[in-house]
């Protein structure tokens, strides 16, 4: 992608949305292509229909003379409707094209940011930004900008026909031409900042939309349903208003471009009625004008103004682009955690992670997370991360998977700079088990197979076995190939942690770093997750956050966090006989246990 910028280091909006014009330039090519060979016909049609009238009303030919000329009139009309639809279908190629390259480049982005960095976005905006904003460049590529060429080179192939017959008439046309694109161009200054504001109108309220929609148990339980009703539709209140302002624009500007366009044609058409009473008499080189010629002009007089006409129709999908463009860029001009470009190798040595002195803060250094965090985890080594909410357990651990770049200190693998390395090369040596786990829509199978897509079934099987995932699939009438829903759907949150747990089994990554991975779950199903995880942790390094006390007992070394440092660190019984902070979480433990 051209990375174009202005002078504050952001890219400007107009440059990008052109620079995007890549991928389709091939179907932009041939829509212009097909709209020239389309003016072409239009002066062979109006060359044919003004000797078919000539020849009818003033030379009085017989109807067989005139019969090749009505063949003729009919294959161009033929030919045009052919052109039409190969033009609308390259336009509509060139636009799919486009929004398929600004979509993949905005999902590559929201990847590379990581879940730490979209952790405070709003779903419902990005879908907005992915969705709706993406469909608003559409128009933009499959008519506006084909049209910007048409509305020169049509016009000019016009005009270039209609001079050998009349000068004057031509020159009409050519004077009267800047009319349009320059009232086209004055609406238009005002479309551009309120179709602007139209889209941002539309992403807050798809993000106020879908927060609701999530929400709705909570509203009802607290019983603001209602308000929460009167609060919708006054967002979509505002919405509908934004929507009618951009249509109010479009309106009239189509109105004023038909002003000019039919007064310009009226100019025309009274030179010739006036060339033909005899009140003037120049404009045709001194040759009587005749039926066929002054005809032939008229005809082609109101397709001149057509292209430009067209241009203004779809001037507002250039504001509506550019609106929509304004939110795109912001989104992909958003920094990215720092990663090299060398790939990450695992040799026989194992995985030696150091951080030393790791500083963070987030909202630009207001809100500090890690405070001088010194780590070291040796290959097969188990460590548990304990803490407070806020304490920055899951801070660490997003540094560790790269997700975040950390203000001060450093992470360092096997010797080496965390940041030397591709994230995708470093994430391919790591097994992710969180809070919630992330299912998609698919199967039991396809969900475990992200852990290794080309991975045999005998594979798959030994890892859902091991998840103790077969315990409740094979229950289910289509077994591993029952389909899950979004987010899980229809399977239990422990039934959900276990089949991520499988995939952590299929990946068989030398690493497994876990965040409170038994959060939520009943003693049942808390007591099968904690009995897969310790086969998974065998032979391997984990680090783990996590407040459960059986969980804790097997670590080899526990850390205790609070305020982004670590303020204790040793085996469980070692910090157990200290009174300090392990030791009062041990006993708030007990007390909550006991109550």
């Amino acid at each position: 992608m051209i990375q174009e910028t202005n002078a504050g280091g952001k890219r400007s909006p107009r440059k990008w949305l052109l620079a995007q014009a890549r991928p389709a330039r091939a179907w932009i090519v041939l829509t212009i292509g097909l709209g020239i060979a389309a003016g072409g016909l239009l002066v062979i049609q109006a060359k044919l229909l003004a000797g078919i009238v000539h020849g009818a009303f003033i030379e009085a030919l017989p109807v067989r003379s005139l019969t090749p000329l009505f063949a003729g009139f009919a294959a161009v009309v033929a030919g045009r409707a052919g052109i039409g639809w190969m033009r609308e279908t390259a336009g509509f190629r060139a636009g799919a094209a486009v929004r398929a390259s600004v979509r993949m480049s905005i999902m590559t982005h929201l990847l590379a940011m990581g879940p730490a960095a979209m952790a405070g976005e709003r779903t419902g905006a990005l879908a907005s930004v992915a969705m709706e904003q993406v469909e608003g460049l559409h128009s933009f590529f499959a008519h506006y900008l084909p049209q910007t060429a048409l509305a020169v080179a049509v016009p000019l192939l016009i005009v270039a026909f209609v001079f050998p017959v009349s000068w004057a008439a031509g020159g009409l046309l050519l004077l009267s031409a800047p009319l349009i694109p320059l009232f086209m161009m004055l609406v238009g200054m005002g479309a551009e900042s309120i179709s602007q504001r139209h889209f941002q109108a539309l992403a807050r309220m798809s993000a106020h939309f879908l927060d609701t929609l999530q929400g709705l148990p909570t509203l009802k339980l607290f019983h603001r349903s209602r308000e929460e009703k009167k609060n919708i539709a006054r967002v979509s209140g505002e919405f509908r208003r934004r929507t009618m302002a951009v249509l109010r624009v479009a309106f009239i500007s189509s109105g004023v471009l038909e002003f000019f366009s039919a007064l310009s044609i009226a100019l025309v058409a009274v030179f010739l009625g006036m060339r033909y009473l005899g009140y003037v008499d120049f404009g045709t080189y001194g040759a009587p004008l005749t039926l066929a010629g002054g005809l032939f002009i008229l005809l082609l007089a109101p397709d001149f103004y057509m292209p430009l006409r067209e241009l203004g129709t779809h001037y507002h999908a250039r504001a509506d682009a550019i609106g929509a463009a304004e939110a795109i860029v912001a989104l992909l001009d958003r920094p990215l955690p720092g990663g090299g470009i060398n790939e990450f190798t695992l040799g026989s040595q194992g995985l030696h992670i150091m951080c030393r002195d790791l500083h963070l803060a987030y909202d630009a250094g207001r809100r500090p997370a890690l405070a001088g965090v010194d780590l070291t985890l040796a290959p097969g080594e188990k460590i548990a991360l304990v803490g407070t909410s806020g304490a920055g357990k899951s801070t660490l651990l997003h540094l560790v998977l790269g997700f975040l770049s950390p203000d001060q200190g450093e992470i360092r693998i096997n010797g080496c700079d965390l940041r030397e390395f591709s994230l995708p090369s470093w994430h391919r040596q790591i097994a992710w088990i969180g809070q919630r786990p992330a299912l998609f829509h698919g199967t039991i199978q396809e969900n475990i197979r992200m852990g290794r897509p080309d991975a045999s079934m005998e594979k798959v099987l030994a890892a859902a076995h091991a998840a103790r995932v077969l315990e409740f699939a094979d229950r289910m009438p289509a077994g591993l190939d029952t389909a899950v829903g979004e987010r899980g759907a229809g399977l239990s949150r422990g039934q959900a942690q276990r089949v991520a747990l499988a995939r952590a089994f299929l990946k068989e990554a030398p690493l497994i770093l876990m965040d409170e991975p038994t959060a939520g779950l009943d003693r049942n199903n808390e007591a099968m997750v904690m009995a897969a995880m310790e086969r998974l942790a065998e032979g391997r390094t984990l680090l783990m956050a996590t407040h459960r006390l059986a969980t804790l007992e097997s670590a080899d070394r526990i850390l205790v966090m609070a305020q982004g440092r670590i303020v204790e660190a040793g085996a469980y019984a070692e910090l157990a006989a200290l009174e300090g902070d392990f030791s009062r979480f041990i006993r708030e433990h007990h007390g909550r246990h006991d109550g």
